[in-house]
């Protein structure tokens, strides 16, 4: 059954200066000695919408869901962590049968059924993608993305085939990364550094796919202009680099432009701009510091040769999935980012002007963990809460 609920957005900040931005960017900086490279690189101006908005349980009763994605003619597909891809109605039925075909996931840690997208043809092609921990030999793992076939009753996976296996496997079942992006007839897939301290100076190497982004053909080819084609010793799909666990990636409307959202460590969460051939700095270089408080790297936010991020946080949110907002329904925020928060939870909406984020709006915190953002055919926002029993739910504005 449907549930609304309506809440009215109201900023207030009633307190010393200090104290105020603190509580409004979730609390004091980690490291409060690194100053920002420009202007709005973090804690851009508080935004207050002032407008109510309506929340709406569309489903529930899903098992850690990762990704969503919205179908054509109605419905969605989403996927649960444990290795379930799910059909859901457009009246918001979950199908009880999971789609059938599915390939075997490494469901530990981090791990599991992840990302999911539809090829640009769907309608025709009934071609989706997904991303997934893949099992390997002697319990190690590795990211992974895979094409199938969808039939038409959208109960079965046919012709299910990787186009990316992150090399080398991982002892480690954390940071898989692993959101997917089509455009212009390439797949971009993100991966993650798998956490620990040995893999992941991994990011940087030119012969290891940990903490990259990949560029492959819609079956998995190498595009003859990626960046590193012909390079000794590098690997072919790798696009950029130096990045710790890519969880977020969306093309902006109306440009070629890829943006990507990064968990940081004790602070430094990132907002970047996809750049061929750029090197993001991790774990050489970060805005925040490790869990024991000690320095990343070289213990400073930047050095030369990495590429500023757009927008970072100190303290963290904790980014996943992540939309630019586009259609009819809250037109007023299209062009903004609106981004999930796993913790402290809800979602952030960010402003930007050109490239520059110029404002900061956090929202609907009582949602708790939220893993992906999904913008329907009219406009209205679904989340995808992260629990044991969670939830697609609508975010439209109040009537």
């Amino acid at each position: 059954m449907k549930q609304h609920f309506a809440f009215a957005l109201f900023a207030s900040l009633a307190f010393t200066p200090a104290v105020a931005q603190d509580e409004a960017y979730g609390g004091a900086k980690n490291v409060p000695e690194f100053s920002p490279a420009f202007e709005n690189q973090t804690r851009a101006p508080v935004l207050s919408s002032d407008v109510a908005l309506n929340t709406e349980i569309v489903a529930s009763g899903l098992a850690n869901p990762w990704g969503i994605a919205a179908l054509p003619n109605g419905g969605y597909l989403v996927t649960e962590r444990e290795g379930r891809l799910r059909l859901l109605t457009a009246t918001g039925e979950l199908v009880e049968d999971p789609i059938e075909g599915v390939p075997t996931v490494f469901n530990e840690g981090q791990g599991g059924l992840l990302d999911v997208a539809l090829a640009p043809d769907f309608e025709e092609s009934q071609v989706i993608f997904f991303t997934y921990s893949k099992p390997t030999d002697n319990n190690l793992s590795a990211t992974a993305a895979a094409r199938a076939v969808l039939s038409k009753d959208m109960r079965s996976l046919t012709e299910v085939r990787d186009i990316f296996v992150q090399t080398p496997p991982s002892p480690t079942p954390m940071h898989y990364g692993s959101r997917i992006v089509l455009h212009d007839g390439y797949a971009y897939i993100t991966t993650g550094d798998h956490s620990s301290v040995q893999e992941r100076v991994f990011a940087q190497d030119f012969d290891k796919t940990y903490g990259k982004v990949i560029r492959v053909t819609m079956d998995g080819e190498i595009p003859a202009d990626n960046p590193f084609v012909g390079q000794d010793g590098a690997i072919e799909t790798i696009y950029a680099l130096g990045m710790r666990n890519v969880q977020g990636a969306a093309q902006r409307p109306g440009t070629e432009q890829i943006w990507l959202l990064s968990h940081g460590p004790k602070g430094g969460d990132e907002l970047n701009k996809l750049q061929a051939g750029a090197n993001y700095g991790w774990p050489a270089v970060s805005y925040g510091e490790n869990y024991n408080g000690s320095p990343v790297g070289s213990g400073g936010p930047r050095a030369r040769g990495f590429v500023e991020p757009q927008y970072y946080w100190d303290p963290v949110i904790a980014p996943s999935g992540f939309a630019f907002k586009t259609g009819d329904e809250l037109s007023a925020w299209n062009g903004n980012i609106i981004a999930s928060s796993l913790n402290p939870g809800g979602i952030v909406r960010l402003t930007l002007d050109g490239d520059i984020v110029t404002g900061e709006e956090r929202l609907l915190p009582e949602l708790g963990r939220v893993r992906d953002i999904e913008i329907d055919q009219d406009g209205s926002i679904l989340v995808l809460t992260d629990s044991d029993d969670g939830q697609v739910v609508r975010i439209t504005a109040a009537e």
